[in-house]
């Protein structure tokens, strides 16, 4: 079998938990209110953030293509787990689940692992896959989780206010018009991605600190690693086969297709839940332990879907 050495996960697994034991320590000692940093991310850094990797990345039809065909798979997933979930559980907790069961930690976690892992050729690949999660979690997937709460004229208007989809716009306006953005711009636009991921694993642990015992619901949690764990990377091994099959798909973008099944629960989860209100705290503890238990589960996974998918 294929070995994936887990000492090369370790640096950038211990930077995040560093950033959950930050919020945590804010939250319990400075009384920090983790909800204005929810909403400071949904509507201004993501924004810029995703806005700078678009300009930067230049993107072709083929890499627009994966980012739809990304998009479409996390939203038909949603959907699916929102229909059968809806029955059986609240209709918060069956949205948050709807959310989460789409999307995964593609960002904070996966691009480390990806920079470590895949070339630069295969590292831009990565990205606009990420592209198209994250494109799914501020549309369809915030859409299903406003529906916990909300009507769906409120829920269409809360997604109407989401600047991360003009965003995407005027990335692709100005590369389709051949508008250069100024060098000062894209330099003062640099802090952004760090950030971004700082605050969004700070806002989970700023989430944690404000748990008690009766917020921790094992079937919610279970039901989410199922997804994530399970679900998501045979989803990823068949899309990669089946590709392979009818084209000459190159190993970079299968270790990319592959990456973005076996990354943990995506930390937006609890940004998103935050943001309208929705149980943060199930979330905030289902993405902990499902990133706590990466650095066994991803190398394992990993490798045992390169050989199922014949790559070196």
């Amino acid at each position: 079998m294929t070995v994936i050495d887990p000492s090369a996960l370790m640096g950038p697994l211990w930077t995040l938990l560093a950033f959950v034991a930050l919020g945590w320590l804010a939250a319990r000692r400075l009384t920090v209110d983790p909800r204005p940093i929810a909403t400071l991310l949904i509507y201004l850094i993501a924004p810029l953030t995703f806005f700078r990797a678009l300009v930067q990345g230049g993107p072709t039809p083929a890499d627009l293509l994966l980012t739809a065909s990304l998009f479409i798979a996390a939203s038909l997933i949603a959907l699916a787990v929102h229909r059968l979930a809806r029955h059986r559980l609240g209709s918060e907790e069956s949205a948050l689940l709807a959310f989460s069961s789409g999307t995964g930690n593609t960002g904070y976690f996966g691009l480390p692992v990806a920079l470590v892992l895949l070339p630069p050729t295969g590292v831009t690949l990565y990205l606009f896959c990420l592209l198209g999660v994250t494109l799914y979690e501020f549309t369809v997937g915030f859409y299903l989780s406003a529906r916990g709460r909300f009507s769906v004229r409120q829920s269409l208007t809360r997604i109407a206010r989401l600047p991360l989809v003009y965003a995407f716009l005027a990335a692709l306006l100005s590369e389709t018009a051949g508008l250069e953005v100024p060098a000062a711009v894209m330099e003062g636009l640099t802090v952004f991605p760090a950030t971004y991921t700082l605050l969004g694993m700070m806002l989970i642990g700023m989430t944690l600190g404000r748990v008690t015992i009766h917020h921790l619901d094992w079937r919610f949690i279970g039901i989410g690693v199922v997804i994530r764990y399970g679900l998501w990377p045979l989803l990823a091994l068949a899309a990669v086969i089946g590709l392979q099959a009818m084209i000459k798909l190159s190993p970079e973008l299968a270790l990319a297709l592959l990456l973005i099944g076996v990354v943990p629960m995506a930390a937006n989860v609890v940004v998103v839940a935050m943001e309208l209100g929705i149980a943060p705290e199930k979330g905030a503890l289902a993405v902990l332990l499902t990133t706590l238990a990466a650095p066994l589960l991803l190398p394992f996974y990993l490798g045992l879907l390169m050989d199922l998918a014949g790559l070196p």
